[in-house]
């Protein structure tokens, strides 16, 4: 059962954004980005009030995601993409970024905190962070 609307153009969209952010992680990694971008448009706080879509969170301005600038971004989603996508918008969630609403890759070590965000662990090149639930609860409950 989805834990979010998507159409088959979001699930593009959403395929295109995970390959774009994190392809080199592969797989896994692609789906732990998935899972931060699927938990933007699930949780109303922070940085994500009103994101309501996966449109809304892909091109979200300021605040989303540099990938979007990139012609990489632009190219055709494939078949193996959408099929992530849809394992994420159908609520499978992945550590770290279970409950992650940022993830950055660093030069170095993941930062114990960013931008105010605890660090939740690392995939490969990519930090993962997760606010505390007195800052955004919808982000951990369940579905």
């Amino acid at each position: 059962m989805a834990v979010i609307k998507a159409s088959s153009s979001d699930i593009d969209i959403l395929a295109r954004l995970m390959r774009a952010e994190a392809e080199g992680d592969g797989e896994l990694g692609m789906l732990n980005a998935g899972n931060v971008m699927v938990n933007r448009v699930r949780a109303n706080c922070l940085d994500f009030e009103n994101i309501r879509s996966i449109p809304d969170m892909a091109y979200q301005s300021p605040g989303g995601f540099e990938a979007v600038q990139k012609s990489y971004f632009y190219q055709q989603a494939r078949e193996r993409d959408r099929k992530l996508a849809r394992r994420m918008v159908n609520g499978e969630r992945v550590n770290p970024a279970e409950f992650a609403l940022w993830f950055f890759r660093p030069d170095g070590p993941c930062p114990a905190e960013w931008w105010g965000q605890w660090n939740s662990g690392r995939y490969k090149a990519h930090c993962f962070y997760t606010p505390l639930a007195s800052d955004c609860e919808e982000v951990y409950n369940t579905f």
